[in-house]
């Protein structure tokens, strides 16, 4: 069951342990494909049936393509997603010592599935700030990309309840080990790592911005390669694929790609989907403020990010008549509390959309139990921000927010198809 889309998602997948990395990995990839980089300090001149790509702090992206008919006429087409998983993040001072072991302190981000972090052959990566020799500031991404750290589980001798209620306390019990040693100059280490890759005239690293992730390659998995095994699924599947289907756009209409950073802990920054990124991509757009208005009443949103598939040994945590299944097609998602953003305007134009063309798009649908709480997206965070209409998809997963998910093989080709009929169809909903 795989296909070309697949293997290159593995590939953007193992290039991308962190949102900076993702988002180098979707620059180069919109430039080979002829988009053109802009920069948000300079005066923008936009050319109609023309590509276009930047970033925002190296970790959230916007790429579109400039339609030829006028988005008064036509409206915009909006695919959003995130850059960030949840993970094990690094403190400040990260080095410590602990009876002749050297290990790093950490912190958790986002809503990490802790247990599968045991065991696991573990890397570092991200940005680095430093101070090189001319006394300048400078930053660089850094990617250990070897082993170099591992969570060691508590044997079962010790710990016989293990596999009855055990909790995990991510202060005491989630450190890494590193190495052997009473002392641990941590700096110096990525000091030397910089070297290694290549960053010369380093005096001294002031800051960073890094995180522990698995080695273990992404994978297609299953008897007949049916599924996906990866870290990162979410949301970086939702990145690819619509990065994939922005860049098979026709130029006819204006489409946009806005992938966000901080997703995963609120969006609560100039950069997440809460702060003003697509704001001043859409003024700078369509700078008088009522056609601008008018333009986004005439525009469309996909919220593009993964859902929960259901599971054939915990059945019972899914509404009996909403188990979405792996490889059936992408979910449409519904929640009364509004944590997702469909409607029923937006969720019916969405199954028409899936039903144009020559193959039909499969989708499924969503909503949690009624004693359970859902999840939360860029969906209704973008709506309520723009006022923009919504539609929450994405595509069946298991394990989320765990160190690797799985992913249905088929329902990425069905996702991208589906994309590509948002990005190419003529009219979007007026209501």
């Amino acid at each position: 069951m795989s296909s070309d889309v697949n293997h290159s998602l593995l590939a953007f997948l193992q290039a991308s342990p962190t949102p900076f990395h993702a988002t180098q990995s979707l620059e180069s990839f919109f430039h080979e494909r002829g988009f053109i980089q802009l920069h948000e300090t300079d005066e923008w001149n936009i050319q109609p049936g023309q590509g276009y790509f930047y970033s925002r702090s190296g970790s959230s992206i916007i790429a579109f393509i400039a339609g030829r008919k006028p988005v008064l006429e036509g409206g915009i087409r909006v695919i959003g997603a995130h850059t960030d998983s949840p993970c094990l993040k690094l403190k400040p001072q990260p080095g410590i010592c602990t009876l002749g072991y050297q290990q790093l302190s950490v912190e958790v981000y986002g809503g990490v599935l802790l247990y599968p972090w045991f065991d696991r052959d573990l890397s570092l990566a991200g940005r680095v700030s430093y101070l090189d020799t001319q006394g300048k500031l400078g930053s660089s991404l850094v990617d250990f990309k070897r082993p170099v750290a591992t969570v060691p589980s508590l044997a079962i001798h010790l710990d016989r309840t293990a596999n009855e209620n055990r909790t995990v306390n991510p202060q005491t019990q989630m450190s890494p080990i590193v190495g052997l040693g009473s002392e641990f100059d941590f700096r110096q280490l990525l000091k030397a790592q910089l070297e290694e890759q290549k960053v010369a005239n380093v005096r001294e690293v002031l800051d960073f911005n890094l995180c522990c992730y698995d080695t273990q390659p992404p994978a297609l998995v299953g008897i007949h390669q049916e599924f996906i095994a990866s870290a990162r699924l979410d949301n970086l599947l939702s990145c690819y694929i619509g990065a994939e289907a922005l860049a098979a756009s026709d130029g006819e209409h204006t489409a946009v790609l806005v992938c966000n950073d901080h997703e995963e802990v609120g969006s609560r920054t100039d950069i997440g989907a809460q702060g003003p990124m697509l704001q001043e991509w859409l003024q700078r757009l369509v700078p008088d403020a009522e056609k601008r208005q008018r333009v986004i009443r005439g525009s469309l949103m996909v919220s593009v990010d993964n859902a929960h598939g259901v599971h054939p040994n915990f059945k019972d945590k899914h509404d009996q008549a909403h188990g979405p299944v792996l490889n059936q097609g992408p979910v449409i998602k519904f929640d009364a509390d509004q944590g997702y953003a469909t409607n029923d305007v937006t969720s019916s134009f969405l199954r028409w959309l899936g039903a144009q063309g020559e193959s039909e798009v499969p989708l499924q649908s969503y909503v949690t139990r009624a004693d359970m709480r859902c999840g939360s997206t860029i969906g209704p965070l973008t709506a309520s921000n723009i006022g923009i209409k919504t539609v929450d998809i994405g595509v069946p997963t298991f394990a989320m927010h765990s160190v690797r998910e799985l992913a249905g093989a088929k329902d990425t080709q069905n996702l991208l198809e589906l994309l590509k009929k948002f990005v190419l169809i003529t009219e979007l909903p007026k209501k």
